[in-house]
């Protein structure tokens, strides 16, 4: 059974509004003795303040730099929460989006969790509003939510179980053998991929990444064609028949791994470009295309580059290091409960990898 229920078409509309503006925002570029200084100027105002940066894979390559130099961490949006959770630093900064903060907060109550830039969003949170994902949890009373975390904390919250992409499929089969009915949300490719992958009664609510959503599988064939000898590694976000053409499909963190595990000197990556960065420095001497945006059918908003990523910068770094601002509150109510929801899947993990 398949179930998907689409958020209305002016909200959709909303999304590509505020992408298109956050590309406006977008950082700027440094370089040079203006970048070194503002580098050392951050390093030592988060030494002062026993703060540590978290970046995610999809933000600038400077920023993730930074991060590991001065003693942070890059990663997905789990792994970036548990570093903040167990690091002995009292400020988190986080370098990503909203959602990802609010998961640090989640689970770092007690420390000072601050965004380079709160402005910062992600299409598929902005896709789930919690009223109306209330509304449609209301309807299949007997099912088991489970949400993405690509999420708001009210989301999470009203969810019995977060996924990321590296574990939904062996969380949600796991639940299939328990004669669980799913409510997936809320990114309709990676829910049906999972639905594909495990024959598991779902129903879906129907968001999507304006970046993933992009990528055209006509055009990537022909690109195929060209690099004969390519691998290519696509994240589940993607559409059907983009996944379908994949050699690896699989969460940031897999896809990094495959292009240093996997015997091929060329890969076509279809997920933000900004793993170019980390994947360069897991195989330095292989080659990556991004996968295309264009193509028949294609608008190239995204162009593979999520916007309010881009919006992290080290201007906006060092002001909020300078004053504060920027900090991630939770209801301390949303906050228990979407700490559960989070914790039953490290816990579920921690068992799969035992």
């Amino acid at each position: 059974m398949s179930i998907n229920i689409s958020a209305p078409e002016s909200h959709q509309d909303q999304i590509r509004a505020l992408a298109a503006a956050a590309e406006q925002a977008r950082g700027i570029d440094l370089e040079g003795e203006k970048k070194e200084k503002l580098v050392k100027s951050i390093k030592a105002l988060l030494k002062s303040q026993n703060a540590v940066l978290v970046a995610h894979y999809y933000v600038d390559s400077e920023l993730q730099d930074l991060a590991e130099e001065s003693g942070g961490f890059v990663g997905d949006s789990l792994e970036m929460a548990r570093f903040g959770l167990n690091s002995e630093a009292d400020t988190v900064i986080v370098a990503g989006v909203r959602f990802m903060g609010e998961t640090a907060k989640i689970l770092s109550p007690e420390k000072r969790i601050l965004m380079v830039e709160t402005d910062a969003e992600c299409s598929l949170d902005l896709a789930c509003p919690i009223d109306q994902f209330n509304e449609f949890c209301d309807q299949y009373p007997d099912r088991e939510v489970v949400v993405y975390a690509n999420t708001s904390a009210a989301v999470k919250a009203r969810a019995d179980w977060v996924v990321t992409s590296s574990i939904a499929l062996d969380l949600v089969k796991h639940l299939s053998d328990q004669d669980k009915k799913i409510l997936w949300a809320p990114d309709k490719f990676l829910g049906a991929y999972v639905q594909k992958m495990t024959g598991v009664d779902m129903v879906m609510w129907e968001g999507s990444c304006i970046v993933h959503e992009d990528f055209k599988a006509v055009a990537l064939k022909e690109l195929m064609k060209a690099k004969p000898d390519a691998k290519v590694l696509v994240h589940p976000e993607s559409p059907g028949p983009v996944i379908e053409l994949a050699d690896v499909v699989g969460s940031t963190t897999q896809i990094i791994n495959a292009a240093r595990d996997l015997d091929a000197n060329t890969f076509i990556v279809a997920t933000e470009r900004g793993i170019f960065h980390k994947m360069a420095q897991a195989a330095p001497n292989k080659k990556f295309i991004p996968a295309p945006t264009a193509g028949e059918g294609a608008t190239c908003e995204s162009c593979a580059e999520c916007p309010w990523m881009k919006m992290n910068d080290l201007q906006r770094l060092e002001n909020v290091l300078n004053t504060g601002t920027n900090e991630i509150l939770v209801d301390e109510k949303v906050r228990k409960k979407a700490a559960r929801s989070i914790t039953r899947m490290v816990e579920f993990n921690a068992k799969a990898t035992d």
